[in-house]
């Protein structure tokens, strides 16, 4: 038996779960079993197949999962909780109001009441408007007792968000302190729109991830699994706690797929590729890059809602039209250079190699379960943006603060601290502000904390 740390993986698929326990980088048992309709029972489903099949050595150390729950929530509109959204800005920030472009029936099902109050960061110290703090105890005390999750986004809050903070603290004292509030600062993204709109989702996913948490832990410790950290997957493709996912419930946005176009490149060596994920309808293509997956930014729309989460570029067709796919291959293609195709999937992936557009085609050993590996090797990942106007002089410091900033993200999902490693740091021109502005996104991912 090979050594190394034991890990479960499991992706939970529309169709199928996938499953599969390690040691170390090393296969022990795969399995796919059947979903069934409640997300739990098939991860239950799934471990308990992989104990079955492995029955001797240590117990998992970690247990990871790729979820589909929080996407499916929001396109079907259910188990959804309703918001009450604060926008702090006043009139600079009043020409799109709150989900004023939100599907009128998601609207229906999320929105409790918003409001609009004067405060917002700005540009500069001399730019800043002292938070209107009545009105947002106003705003509150008028829901309170009728919904239990809010939302608040300052207009520049990725360069000072010290008012959506106050703000939180007032919403807690007027409703209570059981209440959920998510803060658009830390969900990453510069535009207003999309940060607020992410936020919501947050805050909407707020119950039903808090339900979802409870019945994955009680679950896998009747499986004599208590002590193990239970981990789920993120949109780009690290992983984080559940205890962090309570907090970040749309960080589980497209776990699934993000998940299988990690597994794809760990089970073929390949750190940049184009992956078709086959299923029993449709193919998914989509393009690892360094490793990770290629994200959709900008115009990520989930259920209708444009968002700034980080979510994996994919192209879905049909399975049975090969057409479809082989454009669907040609588009994801970066260059002239061609990057090797792998196929994976518990569909019939050889089939859809068979009719794949002239590359080199890889189909992976343990390829019908590459969404169950991914998950249990992915790192825990955090990730940080500022929004910086300052001269060379001061671009150096900023950098650090956007690194640290990373570091600390990817500790509080559960990374190891000790063993943090900060990917470099992305530096974006921000043409649309007056003065040299430009945003910094740094990344950081370690191994799951023994702790």
């Amino acid at each position: 038996m090979s050594g190394g740390v034991r890990t479960i993986g499991v992706d939970v698929g529309p169709t199928n779960t996938d499953g599969a326990l390690l040691a170390g980088d090393v296969p022990v048992a795969t399995v796919k079993v059947p979903s069934a309709g409640d997300p739990v029972e098939s991860v239950r489903t799934a471990v308990a197949a992989l104990m079955r099949e492995a029955p001797r050595g240590p117990r998992a150390a970690h247990v990871a999962i790729g979820l589909r729950t929080a996407a499916h929530a929001v396109t079907r509109r259910a188990g959804l909780t309703r918001v009450g959204v604060l926008r702090i800005g006043g009139p600079v920030s009043d020409a799109v109001p709150p989900l004023a472009q939100w599907p009128a029936d998601l609207r229906t099902a999320v929105h409790a009441g918003s409001a609009m109050v004067d405060g917002g960061a700005g540009l500069t110290r001399a730019d800043a408007v002292a938070l209107d703090r009545d009105a947002v105890a106003r705003f509150a005390g008028a829901l309170a007792g009728r919904c239990d999750a809010f939302a608040v986004t300052g207009v520049f809050s990725p360069i000072d968000d010290t008012q959506e903070h106050e703000a939180a603290e007032i919403i807690r004292r007027e409703v209570g302190t059981d209440a959920f509030v998510g803060l658009s600062a830390g969900s990453g993204g510069l535009g207003l729109i999309e940060r607020e709109n992410g936020t919501v989702l947050d805050a909407a996913l707020s119950r039903h991830t808090r339900a979802l948490a409870d019945a994955l832990t009680a679950a896998l410790g009747a499986l004599g699994l208590s002590s193990a950290t239970v981990l789920v997957a993120r949109g780009d493709g690290t992983l984080t706690s559940l205890e962090y996912l309570r907090l970040h419930p749309g960080l589980a946005l497209g776990s699934g797929p993000a998940g299988t176009l990690r597994g794809a490149g760990l089970l073929t060596g390949l750190a940049d590729a184009v992956v078709a994920d086959v299923g029993a309808r449709r193919i998914r293509v989509g393009v690892l890059a360094g490793g990770f997956p290629q994200e959709s930014r900008p115009g990520v729309v989930i259920g209708g809602v444009p968002v700034s989460f980080p979510m994996p570029d994919l192209i879905r067709v049909p399975a049975d039209d090969p057409d479809a796919f082989e454009e669907a291959v040609d588009r994801m293609q970066p260059g002239a250079a061609r990057l090797p195709l792998v196929v994976v999937g518990g569909g019939s992936a050889a089939s859809a190699a068979g009719s794949a557009p002239a590359a080199d085609i890889v189909l992976p050993e343990h390829g019908l379960v590459a969404g169950a590996f991914g998950a249990a090797l992915s790192p825990v990942g955090g990730a940080y943006e500022q929004l910086v106007r300052t001269g060379e002089a001061g671009e150096a410091h900023a950098v650090d603060e956007v690194r640290e900033g990373a570091r600390r993200s990817a500790v509080r999902a559960g990374a190891d601290p000790r063993r943090v490693v900060v990917l470099p740091v992305e530096r974006v021109p921000v043409p649309y502000l007056p003065g040299p502005a430009f945003s910094l996104r740094a990344r950081a991912v370690g191994p799951p904390s023994p702790l």
